[in-house]
């Protein structure tokens, strides 16, 4: 029993290197805070995270906040213009902090805004433009 454990504690110090490896690479790529749009009242910070494997993570603060809408979304968008093909989940909370991934082969280079889009409407519920 004695032999696994050597196995064990180079398997744990192994994905701890790894964890700190990326955590090490991660970091923000642009910030920004929201403003309300379409009658809607949308406050508090986003960042957008590269994370180590080359994907992205839109990361609403802790002060996020959103009156209320129907179906309300995650994406980016240009200039005044959200682009639905950006589009990377459901809003879990009205409120606080909460990630969502950039979808595959989006480059965000080619965005300057993180929206808050209700689907049902087809309208901004909030924007932030990022810098």
């Amino acid at each position: 029993m004695l032999k696994f454990i050597p196995i064990a504690l180079a398997a744990v110090l192994s994905a701890a290197i790894s964890l700190a490896g990326i955590a090490a690479n991660a970091g923000p790529v642009a910030t920004g805070t929201f403003t309300g749009a379409s009658d809607h009242i949308t406050t508090g910070s986003v960042e957008i995270v590269a994370n180590a494997d080359g994907s992205h993570t839109i990361v609403l603060g802790d002060d996020f906040s959103l009156d209320g809408a129907p179906d309300p979304r995650v994406g980016l968008g240009k200039n005044g213009y959200y682009d639905g093909n950006t589009d990377s989940g459901k809003l879990l909370n009205l409120t606080g902090s909460q990630s969502f991934t950039v979808p595959a082969g989006v480059d965000i280079s080619d965005f300057n805004e993180v929206y808050i889009w209700c689907e049902k409407f087809s309208v901004p519920l909030g924007f932030a433009v990022l810098g």
